[in-house]
């Protein structure tokens, strides 16, 4: 099947682009970088590798009428995945660029439901402002904030990433997208490392320039690896991704922090 342009406009921070080609709806940013895509066969499942490694929490956490926040929305499978598989749960959105949700909303299926709130928004600046107001609401925090040159530059701060710890609740979890590829890693690597006491896991994607990053507040249960296992056979049941993949991956390439989260 040949590429076909759905839609294309720009605003002040440049190109969108959405796109079809086999049987995938991608979105574009300006570069070759797919900022989302998703199965026109299966337009509720997860496409990319990074997006299901983002769901690997679920092997440590659970949701149930619970508030999460995503900072960067995309074409919003994130958001689109939590709604429909967490009935119970909210989801507050931040997104730079209004075009962007009007585009998640008309070109990849992202609801408009009442459980669901897009705020247009810088997400520094969100947090920044609603950091007092919103202490220890959510029991997740997801950041997924790439531009075409990688993580927005408003983020790359260690006062940032305190802010969105103190949002958390105490038992709570932070996931944010890396890329391997940047200066920014080893900074962020070092700044979310002592802001979590090395609480944390990374779960590298395969094929791609994608870390998952994995950080742990410090109410977290602590899972023994044996219980996690069963865990990661139940999950993968219900949602179909390659979640005892997910649990080995995390074992292995973190040999100096999984003792910090979990028991054998």
């Amino acid at each position: 099947m040949s590429e076909q342009i759905i839609y294309q406009t720009k605003d002040k921070n440049g190109s969108i682009e959405v796109k079809d080609a086999n049987g995938v709806r991608s979105l574009y940013f300006g570069s070759f970088a797919q900022q989302s895509a998703m199965s026109l066969k299966n337009p509720d499942q997860l496409h990319l590798a990074y997006t299901k490694a983002m769901m690997s929490w679920l092997l440590f956490e659970e949701i149930g009428e619970d508030d999460v926040l995503l900072i960067g929305l995309g074409g919003g499978s994130l958001a689109k995945y939590l709604l429909q598989h967490f009935p119970e749960c909210r989801v507050e959105v931040v997104e730079y660029r209004a075009v962007v949700a009007e585009v998640a909303h008309d070109y990849f299926g992202l609801p408009r439901d009442a459980r669901l709130n897009v705020v247009i928004d810088d997400g520094a600046r969100y947090v920044k402002e609603r950091v007092n107001l919103q202490r220890e609401l959510y029991s997740l925090i997801m950041l997924d904030a790439f531009d075409s040159q990688g993580m927005a530059e408003a983020l790359c701060n260690p006062e940032f990433f305190a802010a969105c710890k103190t949002m958390l609740k105490k038992d709570g979890v932070l996931v944010v997208d890396l890329w391997n590829t940047t200066e920014q890693f080893t900074q962020l690597f070092s700044w979310l490392g002592r802001l979590f006491e090395a609480k944390l896991l990374f779960l590298p994607v395969h094929g791609m320039v994608n870390v998952i990053g994995l950080f742990f507040h410090e109410d977290t249960p602590i899972y023994s690896q044996k219980a996690l296992q069963k865990r990661a056979v139940q999950l993968e049941k219900i949602h179909h991704l390659p979640f005892k993949q997910f649990l080995k991956d995390l074992i292995a390439y973190n040999p100096n922090f999984i003792d910090n989260v979990t028991s054998h």
